[in-house]
């Protein structure tokens, strides 16, 4: 059964010296950092050349898979909601009033007024 170290055991070094002030902690620190840096395994360059090919690869498979998956959804939306291009009305005849003006009210056109008539 394992146990936790106590609070007063904590600030110990791990050979079972004194307490070590906020330096002490610091340097213990470090030193397991170094210790921890020695166990760490450097790809060589063809483990790495793998490596970045196989991650390459990889992301290329996903990008397709997103791709496909995207097309899919989105012909099924407009299949579902239609292609979102709305029937345009169509145009109104030059004649009628604006529908805020009362009628006989609409402002005249000057091909009505008939242009030139300067008498």
């Amino acid at each position: 059964m394992s146990q936790t170290p106590s609070q007063e055991d904590q600030g110990r070094s791990p050979d079972g010296g004194s307490p070590r002030g906020p330096f002490g902690k610091v340097w213990l620190f470090l030193r397991q950092v170094v210790d921890e840096l020695k166990k760490v395994v450097v790809p060589t360059r063809r483990e790495l050349t793998n490596y970045t090919l196989v991650v390459l690869v990889f992301v290329v498979i996903v990008i397709l898979l997103v791709t496909g998956l995207d097309r899919v959804f989105s012909t099924a939306a407009e299949w579902v909601f239609g292609d979102g291009a709305a029937e345009a009305p169509a145009e109104a005849p030059m004649e009628q009033a604006p529908e805020d003006a009362p009628d006989g009210d609409a402002p005249a056109d000057d091909a009505e007024q008939g242009q030139g008539d300067d008498s």
